[in-house]
């Protein structure tokens, strides 16, 4: 995990100034996504669509791993860092490396929010939002057929 710690105040910095370079990128076409994505975890991860609350695999789950990007396997979240939000969604305190997510501006349904994706390659995760736990206060929404766990 990074060595700093990522507050409300750095999201909204990276989504109205840009983000950090990933290590690596992958893109490929829609249709090569199509292929290798069931069609619930393209909806989502390439549609921006969203799972019911509670209905996710992922949500009461809290076996030691790291939490991958459905679509290219980067690392994105640590088991250490999961909590019980009670929202229906796997929740988060930080990502795993601080350039693992890309933060984007999200004005849709009439909100303002910050939308997350996988920096490596731009797949929809969910959202982030100011009232997590301390340290950090941050609690990362994300959908559970936009992760796989790779336990440990």
């Amino acid at each position: 995990m990074s060595n700093k710690i990522l507050t409300w105040k750095d999201v909204i910095h990276f989504a109205v100034n840009g983000n950090l370079s990933p290590d690596k990128r992958v893109e490929k076409p829609e249709q090569e996504w199509e292929k290798i994505l069931t069609s619930e975890q393209f909806r989502i991860t390439r549609l921006k669509g969203t799972e019911r609350a509670h209905s996710g695999s992922l949500c009461s789950i809290h076996d030691a791993g790291k939490y991958n990007c459905v679509c290219c396997n980067t690392p994105l979240f640590d088991s250490t860092i999961k909590f019980n939000s009670g929202t229906g969604w796997p929740s988060f305190t930080q990502p795993i490396k601080e350039n693992a997510i890309k933060y984007e501006k999200d004005v849709s349904y009439g909100m303002v929010r910050v939308e997350v994706m996988c920096n490596t390659c731009d797949a929809h995760l969910g959202h982030v939002f100011p009232d997590g736990p301390e340290p950090s206060g941050l609690r990362y929404c994300i959908n559970s057929e936009s992760m796989t766990l790779q336990k440990e």
